[in-house]
């Protein structure tokens, strides 16, 4: 009985929520960028991106075995050092030319707006700006909802200049591939490139990887979707990495730290090389987000969900020629995950109207 009078309030509040469709107080006077770099890092929390590593979780050896080691890692005595340690491409690049938005302590937040806290409503509500409530769990079936992408993909200079590359294997029902025939490589669903390189790839994920989850090896997708970019060079790029939230889903807080650490470094590394390729160089942003939050203390930080305390609450980072370099935001305000599908289009000089949608 409590638990059906919870979800009646929940649902009755959050349909209150109606924040502006794209982000405020974003981007600068220039003019948008010609490329966008989407990358979500599931179910990755903002205590971690903001504070580094918990004192709690890191010495604890039920959810860090090795905890020497990685208190040799990624621990220091102050926040701001423990965080550059971290996530040292975040804390040294991104605060410096562009902007990080959700440090709750700074009371500067970010929240989905679903009342579910999972990955498929967190995902629906990060690319169509709408909180589907019929849109409740993780399973397999085509979203009616239009996203920004398919969007965009109807604009000119924009078809067939979309790709989408995740870990989990779910996207293409989220971003509904079967309604608008996105470019999307999802799982260890094979590479359609014949070069040497892609040939690799194919062959890496069919005989080397013996027990195939729902969530392929973040670093392949990675490396699938460096090589689509280096071949074909789209516009808008969609990355997402899924190996986060399995490890805190294992309860492995040494692993899930890693993994951030790795995320960090694989977004560094494809900064590097847009910026070293012409046509990307100083003409492409970046977009980094989470698709949820997680438990906020040391007993449910593994899990998430509509009744655990924290799962709601993201983050979000930004950097480009477009964006105004305000570094980590300060002030107090709530922002809104729905808010970000707006402004990806806007981030690339257009506007987001799912009601005025219609295939070319």
């Amino acid at each position: 009985m409590k638990n059906s009078v919870l979800i009646c309030y929940l649902l009755i509040s959050t349909s209150f929520i109606h924040p502006p469709q794209k982000l405020p107080e974003i981007l600068s006077s220039a003019s948008a960028s010609e490329n966008l770099f989407i990358i979500i890092t599931d179910g990755f929390r903002w205590q971690e991106i903001f504070n580094g590593a918990d004192s709690l979780l890191i010495s604890n050896e039920t959810f860090t075995p090795d905890t020497a080691t990685l208190r040799s890692m990624y621990w220091a005595d102050t926040k701001e050092e423990r965080r550059k340690r971290l996530m040292p491409f975040f804390w040294n690049v991104i605060a410096k030319k562009g902007q990080l938005i959700g440090n709750r302590d700074l009371k500067n937040k970010m929240n989905v707006a679903n009342i579910y806290a999972v990955s498929y409503p967190g995902y629906n509500e990060i690319f169509t700006g709408t909180t589907d409530i019929n849109i409740s769990g993780n399973g397999k079936r085509n979203n009616p909802n239009i996203n920004v992408l398919e969007y965009l993909e109807t604009k000119d200079g924009f078809d067939d200049k979309v790709a989408v590359f995740s870990s989990w294997n779910v996207f293409p029902f989220i971003l509904n591939k079967e309604r608008n025939g996105l470019m999307m490589n999802s799982g260890y669903e094979q590479l359609d490139n014949k070069n040497c390189e892609a040939g690799m790839l194919n062959a890496v994920q069919e005989k080397a990887i013996i027990n195939k989850t729902a969530t392929r090896y973040d670093m392949l997708t990675y490396t699938s979707a460096k090589e689509y970019i280096k071949n074909n060079r789209p516009r808008v790029v969609v990355i997402g990495f899924g190996e986060t939230d399995d490890f805190a889903h294992q309860k492995r807080y040494d692993l899930y730290l890693q993994q951030a650490n790795q995320v960090d470094r694989m977004i560094g590394e494809l900064w590097h090389m847009v910026q070293t390729t012409p046509g990307y160089k100083n003409n492409t942003s970046f977009l980094i987000t989470t698709d949820h939050g997680r438990g906020n203390n040391s007993k449910h930080w593994s899990g998430h969900g509509i009744f655990i305390d924290g799962s709601a609450q993201t983050w979000l980072a930004m950097m480009g020629p477009g964006i105004e370099p305000l570094g980590e935001r300060t002030e107090k305000q709530k922002f809104y995950s729905k808010q970000i599908a707006g402004t990806i289009a806007n981030l690339v000089g257009e506007e987001f109207s799912s009601q005025s949608f219609s295939k070319k």
